[in-house]
């Protein structure tokens, strides 16, 4: 089962599949559970983690937007999807950075993880028409 199956069986798309805005769209779920994942692993910590913890669930939320906006065929609203993308990669960045201070393996993965999420929505804004 793939999201590309489910985009290309909307009737507004008819084959004429963005991969790049597909690909993006399946990466930013997976990167807003990773961090969601973190954020919960970071409360279980000894230190302090509240900023990673914070930074991680800002990220979640933002990237759950984005994947559920990029699979929605029907009409078109090109400036709030690519707002959205943009927003996506701003929270990924920073979230990736954020736990990029931090010396848990659970931070290294989710960091990782919103390095390429940014950058499949750059390559999704790149895509755009």
């Amino acid at each position: 089962m793939s999201i590309e199956k489910m985009i290309s069986l909307h009737p507004d798309v008819r084959g004429d599949l963005d991969e790049a805005l597909a690909k993006a769209a399946r990466h930013a779920m997976l990167c807003s559970l990773f961090c969601t994942s973190c954020a919960d692993a970071c409360l279980a910590e000894a230190m302090d983690m509240r900023q990673c913890v914070r930074t991680c669930l800002d990220c979640a939320d933002i990237c759950a937007s984005a994947s559920h906006l990029a699979v929605r065929r029907t009409g078109q609203n090109v400036a709030i999807l690519r707002a959205q993308l943009e927003l996506c990669i701003q929270a990924c960045e920073t979230c990736a950075e954020e736990c990029g201070k931090h010396d848990h393996e659970h931070c290294r993965l989710c960091a990782t993880m919103c390095r390429e999420c940014a950058e499949d929505c750059r390559q999704a804004l790149a895509s755009m028409h």
